[in-house]
């Protein structure tokens, strides 16, 4: 049988169904097309997907256990290095890291790896996981988690396996970070897949402290120095929303894409008055960015009843930083894209609510420091786009509290905490630092990886403490 060039292509809701749903909009691979998906991959014995892996897992070696019918050893084989499968397999963007080095994309299309982890994942949480607690000794030692997103998570659960007793403390009311408040439901169910991986840490005796904001309801000195706790770990993300710095971007209908969508995914706006959290969502929304988070607030607005969702974005598809899916996703379901256009200004009536955004139309020059093609603006080339709504997505930085209480950290000139990159190590004894707090907005899996590092760092300057006793 001749190998196919193609992915086995995932069922989908209908775009035309979906665009008026928050019910997931990828339904998974069937058994069947898991199995004709994994037949694909050639069982390389390099592993070169490994190398796109922040997290290493054997990827070949969990795929060759799908094409066997093991679905126990194959959640087995991923959950040795990676504690949030079935997130991984819905939001990383595998096309720029496992499955670019996959040696089919040479000639076609890579296997669909990200496809199967989540396949496998799933599988596993319907036949229901047995987690075995963590049976501690007396005199374990104490690690605190700052923030429950990927790097957190991946931290407290690396560190519970060895036997650490791990609290984590989130600011908000539900554990998650960004996973809950920052990705829409459609794309990453959040009892269903969230909470599911979070309840696995409780169940191996990970506590999760919430409503916990850290440089005011402890301070990092006070969490070492009074709440006993040998070691911490900052993985608070990037959650401080940027703005443009235009006019009227005071005005009424004016979000950022970090308060649109967390209203919306963690306080459940689209459930309203079910929930409690309303939101005002015009006919005609523009969503200023182009980046995935871009792509969830127009879709989103979309859902929530506009009429028409634009995407506003100062260059051309070419350099659209989203991920080709979500890309495609929005388009089927009928975004508007505005390309070449950068807003000048929101203007409003004399009420103060939005009327629309004024823009102008750029070309491309020369390539800038991030080796995209610089926007330059078209003299005379002013319009307005006639909306009721704009929702800011041109990216996000740390939020400073906890670095303004803690003595000793160290940051850089954004703010950023300073990190040795392998270990996650940073200028304060025994306070280690990873994910978004220290790159700046990445990826899920990155912030994982970075989670990892850190955690066995945290349990080597443990255990060296311990000896030293």
């Amino acid at each position: 049988m001749s190998l196919s060039l193609n992915k086995n292509p995932m069922p989908e809701q209908e775009p035309k169904i979906r665009a008026k749903n928050f019910s997931e909009v990828s339904l998974g691979y069937t058994e069947e097309l898991a199995k004709a998906e994994a037949a694909r991959c050639l069982q390389c014995k390099t592993a070169p997907c490994r190398k796109g892996c922040p997290v290493q897992i054997d990827i070949p070696a969990f795929i060759k256990e799908i094409k066997e019918g093991n679905m126990d050893e194959a959640i087995a084989k991923i959950k040795e290095v990676n504690s949030l499968p079935a997130v991984c397999g819905r939001v990383c963007p595998q096309e720029e890291q496992c499955e670019k080095y996959c040696v089919l994309a040479k000639r076609g299309e890579a296997v669909g790896i990200g496809r199967l982890e989540r396949y496998v994942a799933d599988t596993a949480r319907n036949k229901g996981e047995e987690i075995i607690a963590i049976d501690y000794a007396p005199d374990a030692q104490k690690v605190a988690v700052i923030g429950s997103g990927p790097a957190g998570l991946a931290v407290a659960g690396d560190l519970a396996k060895k036997g650490y007793k791990v609290t984590i403390f989130e600011a908000l009311h539900l554990p998650g970070g960004v996973l809950m408040y920052g990705i829409p439901e459609f794309r990453l169910p959040k009892d269903e897949v969230v909470q599911v991986e979070i309840n696995n840490l409780r169940k191996l005796g990970v506590e999760i402290v919430v409503n916990a904001v850290i440089g005011s309801t402890f301070t990092v000195d006070e969490l070492m120095e009074e709440e006993g706790f040998d070691a911490v770990f900052i993985g608070t993300g990037a959650g401080l929303p940027y703005f443009m710095g235009v006019p009227g971007e005071n005005l009424n209908g004016v979000y950022s894409a970090n308060e649109f969508l967390t209203r919306c995914n963690l306080m459940k706006a689209y459930r309203f008055p079910e929930c409690g959290t309303p939101i005002h969502v015009g006919k005609k929304v523009a969503v200023v960015g182009g980046g995935n988070v871009a792509m969830d607030g127009a879709r989103t607005a979309l859902r929530l009843g506009a009429d028409r969702s634009y995407i506003v974005y100062r260059r051309s598809e070419a350099e659209l930083p989203a991920r080709l899916e979500e890309i495609h996703h929005a388009k089927e379901e009928g975004i508007d894209f505005q390309f070449l256009t950068a807003p000048t200004a929101v203007i409003g009536n004399k009420e103060g609510w939005v009327t629309g955004l004024q823009c102008v139309r750029m070309e491309l020059g020369e390539p800038d420091a991030s080796g995209r093609r610089r926007p330059i603006e078209i003299p005379n080339s002013e319009f307005v786009l006639e909306v009721d709504t704009v929702i800011i997505a041109i990216g996000q930085g740390p939020n400073p509290l906890v670095q303004s209480t803690t003595k000793g950290l160290e940051t850089n000139k954004k703010g950023n905490i300073a990190a040795h990159e392998e270990t996650g190590v940073t200028s304060k004894p025994g306070v280690f630092a990873g994910g978004d707090i220290v790159t700046g907005a990445a990826t899920v899996i990155l912030a994982m990886g970075a989670g990892k590092k850190a955690a066995a760092a945290i349990d080597s300057y443990l255990q060296e403490k311990k000896a030293k006793q």
